[in-house]
């Protein structure tokens, strides 16, 4: 199949909580809406499954060939569509074997049309940090970093992969660049404290540092009873100079644009930035 110059690309903006089938129920009705609206690829938030007053739910931990991914699998071939699962908790078992699991990875998974799992890719950076309004997040409690940076090479482009935390390591996404991204995927569940101040403005950096496409799916609102866990929303689509091309701002639902890859060639070609990199 010859590559495609450009495609529509949907990103979702969910409010997930701790109902894992509400949660389904909200992305099948989000991305189904999108694909009547001509979505060629699908991109989902962070915990896009599962995110409560724990960051992580280790308990709902599963294989990367687990029944959540499953069910993305057979979404993906029934409807043929790529689709980006932003994240879901996978399962990390002891040296020895040992079946109770402790830890997870927060992973992202790569389905093609045909609903064949293409790639997956680990978080490596982990969001420890205490917030000023009082939220304390540790997901290293919990979480064990990846290590592989992931490019997904397709016939619409190629994606580098991160996820939320990730969008502050300037140099993770010149690696993805480096090895051929022209498309840069950054599902997150943003703080509403961070959002508000660096949510914009990350994205956008990277979009113009590495002249590539953004793609940001995201949480907004509330996730738990306490309120405690509340997101800054903004799913953002940007263009490779650095403009935002379609913001989702509060509320659930998604966001489509037409991803154009010769506006990648044509923008690197007239400002051939890495040519004149020196260190």
């Amino acid at each position: 199949m010859s590559a495609l110059t450009s495609f529509k690309v949907a990103c979702l903006q969910m409010s997930s909580n701790d109902d894992v089938e509400h949660n389904w129920q909200t992305f099948e009705r989000l991305a189904l809406h999108a694909i009547q609206k001509g979505a060629q690829c699908i991109c989902t938030p962070e915990n896009t499954f599962y995110l409560g007053g724990q960051f992580h739910k280790v308990s709902l931990a599963e294989s990367l060939d687990g029944p959540v991914s499953q069910r993305c699998s057979e979404f993906a071939k029934k409807h043929a569509v790529f689709l980006f699962i932003g994240s879901i908790a996978e399962e990390h078992f002891r040296d020895s074997g040992e079946r109770n699991v402790l830890q997870c990875y927060n992973t992202s998974i790569v389905f093609n049309p045909e609903g064949t799992r293409i790639a997956h890719y680990r978080k490596i950076h982990l969001f420890d940090v205490d917030i000023p309004n009082g939220l304390r997040i540790a997901e290293s409690d919990r979480v064990i970093p990846g290590e592989d940076v992931v490019v997904v090479p397709t016939d619409i482009g190629n994606f580098g992969l991160s996820i939320c935390y990730d969008l502050r390591f300037p140099e993770l996404y010149r690696r993805l660049q480096a090895k051929g991204a022209n498309i840069m995927l950054v599902p997150a569940a943003f703080t509403d404290h961070t959002g508000q101040a660096h949510w914009h403005a990350l994205l956008r950096a990277r979009a113009i540092e590495t002249q590539s496409w953004v793609v940001a799916a995201a949480q907004t609102g509330v996730h738990d009873t306490e309120g405690k866990r509340h997101s800054y929303g903004h799913a953002l689509i940007i263009d490779p100079w650095g403009r935002v091309v379609e913001d989702a701002h509060k509320e659930v639902g998604f966001i489509i644009a037409d991803i154009s890859i010769d506006t990648v060639s044509e923008i690197r070609q007239s400002m051939p930035v890495e040519q004149h990199r020196r260190l």
